[in-house]
């Protein structure tokens, strides 16, 4: 297996928690994201995608997202040609879309930086995470 090792960021959430932040690439340009193990699927704010490629969101009419606190929010999906994170490369990823304001407004509040979403346990599954906070990294591991 081919092992990639990938800094995160330490956010203070002043007083509540911690988050651990990612850098991904995605449509050629570089973003945060946050590392969230909760999270069943990964999944990238609607805003942020629809403003680099509108036409690769699918909506999704009869679906529902689960989680987030709701089952009435309407779906979308987005079809990644390309995901990068660190040195790793996922191909052809799809992934939902949501209203992330309310996140990013928080991070604003905190005069910290924009993310354009989560990654769950679908990638962190899939690619064999193990995540270390004394050295703030994540190594994914990938069959050659």
């Amino acid at each position: 297996m081919r092992e990639f090792v990938i800094p995160l960021q330490l956010i203070n959430l002043q007083g509540d928690g911690f988050h651990l932040l990612v850098e991904v690439v995605v449509y050629g340009q570089n973003f945060k994201a946050v590392l969230d193990t909760g999270a069943s699927k990964s999944a990238f704010d609607k805003e942020i995608v629809e403003s680099l490629a509108v036409d690769d969101i699918i909506h999704m009419p009869d679906q529902h997202a689960i989680g987030l606190g709701t089952t009435t929010m309407e779906r979308y999906v987005a079809h990644f040609a390309e995901l990068k994170i660190g040195g790793l490369i996922i191909k052809d990823y799809e992934a939902p879309v949501f209203d992330l304001s309310a996140v990013k407004y928080a991070y604003e509040q905190l005069n910290l930086p924009p993310v354009i979403g989560v990654i769950g346990g679908d990638i962190l599954m899939d690619y064999h995470a193990k995540i270390d906070y004394e050295s703030l990294t994540l190594v994914l591991k990938r069959a050659n």
